[in-house]
């Protein structure tokens, strides 16, 4: 197995761990009722996706 011959310097360490951060999730309103939800997924809340009724919700 190849190793290095020199370490790597912590700069270069950290110019690569530059895109390692962690994001948050989009969230967008639900046009139904309003409440936050991820996109391209059916609203927890009310059951509806594009507009659609898809899932009926149990109260």
């Amino acid at each position: 197995m190849a190793l290095p011959k020199r370490r790597h310097s912590v700069t270069r360490r950290n110019r690569r761990r530059a895109h390692d951060a962690i994001t948050l999730p989009n969230v967008a309103a639900c046009p139904q009722c309003g409440e936050p939800k991820l996109p391209h997924r059916i609203c927890p809340s009310c059951g509806t996706y594009k507009g659609r009724q898809v899932v009926t919700k149990e109260e």
